[in-house]
């Protein structure tokens, strides 16, 4: 068991069609995924495991090779709104890009979404590294790694500074006096940044968990300070135990020079379960799913997952260096892995399609367990974002088999504690700030839009 009584934290990582690309064919899976009956069905699994969190990742790119729950998807705010209504515990996350949104809308649509659901939204904090999506946005090309950040540094602090333009107990509603709100607790934002231009206050009261929960998954280096300094969860890509431990305090070594406790991030390693009643069985299983795949469409997953062309390349060759300087998360992971292990693009690209890059674990429960417990105990997790291969037969085997046996040995909840995303991970509600005090005629600024225009000046 964990250090006085730690417990892990589950998420689960919902791609209608599986996880693995050819999940869907699968004996039993969803096949068809936009119906919301199968979304419903994926989230009433995920609440009886007592699950964290329920994520909807999302793309602004459509490609016919891709990963079928790529090519068609609900936009996944709508998505998680609609599921609000059939759950009551478990937190609902979705990804909003930085690259393509406003911070207005941002702000409106999870407060929305927080108010709606009683305190469970996140939001997955991306700034999309799919050049392509720039063409369906009235633009020539992408913006540069770099620039995305001080853009989605920028973004996130507007989108915070907004939700705390709003104070405790500012609607007063009092039908005998006809005073509807105490204007004094509600201010304006007035930003003015490198980015940005957003004057405010956004036009909704405070949401019941302060600010919603911010996920963050970047792993350059501009993408860990990011997520350092602003994310409650972070969903990390890794391999091996070792460079998991590394990855793991890295991050949390970079929160201190943002006055943050190393516990205020939970960090979940995504990982894909094949579950089987013997370790024969779960080998025959991951089999018949990677006997599905082609080499065309694996070597499309292989491209957007490590960040460069790899067509033309041997499939039985080495694998080629990317073409750019500098560690970017799924890039450095993979290619580093297959130039350590010496894997050819075929290897890579049956892994890459097994689980989009992320980690495999094959075995029976016991095992699997044993594997969890052992990277959560060690140092290098908080708990896992879980990707099974397929729907809905492949998530229960793990709600049924793993989180039981999690939960005999103490690691993980019986029940929901509290009401909130935020009491599932044991951080506090976000308190509205105090009210600035500015001199007679000055113009009102957020404390973080101050930090935002010190960070992404330049």
């Amino acid at each position: 068991m964990g250090k006085a009584g730690r417990q892990m934290h589950l998420g689960v990582f919902v791609l209608g069609t599986g996880n693995h690309m050819a999940g869907w064919r699968y004996e039993g899976a969803f096949a068809t995924h936009m119906e919301l009956p199968v979304m419903q069905e994926i989230a009433r699994i995920a609440e009886r495991g007592k699950f964290d969190l329920l994520f909807i990742s999302d793309s602004m790119v459509m490609d016919p090779t891709d990963h079928p729950s790529f090519l068609c998807r609900f936009e996944p705010t709508t998505l998680i709104t609609a599921l609000s209504a059939v759950t009551a515990h478990i937190g609902l996350g979705a990804t909003v890009s930085t690259s393509f949104s406003e911070p207005f809308n941002v702000a409106r649509i999870f407060g929305s979404i927080d108010h709606i659901s009683g305190g469970r939204a996140a939001w997955n904090v991306v700034t999309s590294s799919n050049a392509k999506a720039a063409l369906n946005f009235n633009l020539e090309e992408h913006l540069d790694h770099e620039l995305r950040y001080a853009r989605a540094n920028e973004f996130v602090d507007v989108v915070r500074g907004l939700w705390d333009c709003w104070e405790e107990g500012a609607i007063v509603a009092d039908k005998a006096t006809g005073r509807f709100i105490d204007a004094s607790k509600v201010r304006p934002l007035n930003h003015k940044g490198r980015f940005f231009q957003v004057k405010g206050p956004v036009n909704m009261a405070r949401c019941p968990q302060g600010h919603p929960v911010i996920i963050q998954a970047g792993g350059s280096p501009s993408g860990l300070e990011l997520a350092a300094r602003t994310a409650d969860v972070v969903f990390s890509v890794v391999q091996e135990l070792a460079p998991a431990r590394k990855a793991y305090a890295d991050l949390k070594g970079r929160m201190a020079k943002y006055g943050r406790a190393p516990e205020a991030i939970a960090v979940l390693p995504g990982v894909m379960p094949i579950i089987g009643a013997s370790e024969a069985e779960a080998r025959e299983q991951l089999a018949k799913l990677q006997s599905w795949i082609t080499p065309t469409n694996a070597a499309t997953l292989v491209a957007s997952r490590i960040g460069y062309d790899v067509s033309g390349h041997p499939l039985d060759g080495p694998v080629p260096p990317p073409p750019f300087q500098g560690s970017q998360t799924f890039t450095s992971v993979l290619y580093e892995m297959a130039k350590r292990e010496n894997m050819t693009l075929r290897d890579l690209y049956n892994l890459t399609a097994a689980a989009r890059g992320h980690w495999v674990v094959c075995g029976t429960a016991r095992k699997i367990a044993d594997t969890l417990e052992q990277w959560f105990v060690e140092g290098a997790a908080d708990g896992f974002n879980i990707l099974p291969a397929h729907f809905p037969g492949a998530f229960a085997d793990f709600v049924d088999l793993v989180v039981p046996e999690l939960q005999r040995r103490g690691l993980f909840r019986r029940d929901y504690q509290g009401s909130t995303l935020r009491d599932h991970f044991g951080l506090p509600r976000v308190p509205a700030p105090a009210a600035p005090k500015e001199a007679a005629g000055a113009t009102s600024v957020c404390r973080e839009c101050r930090r935002a225009a010190a960070l992404t000046s330049g």
